[in-house]
């Protein structure tokens, strides 16, 4: 009798943003997407990965964005230069033609509003964790 796969896991979110913590498959004990892959491994087995966290409802797209080979290594000394951000836009581009003309108009309009929202919410996390970050006492000297 074949074993049944367990599901797998996504990580939880921790406190500290500097590192994500890597998703585990209890059954095989590897992880279930490469920590840095560029494209996470699936197989047809393998369950769809969500934007949203089944309990919490809270986007999960930056938890796999952080595992990205091109993000972990651009943020390994801590800063991001010219070329690193061009290399990115680069990639972005180039998904974004691929996928833009396969959109029915519809979904196409669905879509470009997630994008609107999403990045909205990724500039407004960064700037309320810089808000957070600033000290909160004045300097009386």
């Amino acid at each position: 009798m074949a074993k049944k796969k367990r599901k797998t896991r996504l990580p939880v979110k921790t406190k500290s943003k500097s590192k994500p913590v890597p998703a585990k498959n209890k059954a095989a004990g590897k992880r279930s997407i490469a920590a840095g892959s560029a494209k996470p491994k699936r197989t047809a087995a393998a369950p769809k990965l969500t934007w949203l966290d089944g309990v919490s409802h809270q986007p999960t797209i930056e938890r796999y964005a952080r595992r990205l080979t091109p993000f972990v290594e651009a943020m390994a000394d801590g800063r991001i230069d010219d070329s690193e951000l061009k290399a990115q836009e680069g990639r972005l581009v180039k998904i974004m033609k691929e996928v833009e003309p396969a959109l029915p108009p519809e979904l196409h309009a669905k879509v470009t509003q997630l994008l609107y929202e999403l990045t909205a919410y990724d500039l407004m996390q960064i700037l309320h964790a810089m808000e957070q970050a600033r000290p909160k006492a004045v300097f009386q000297g």
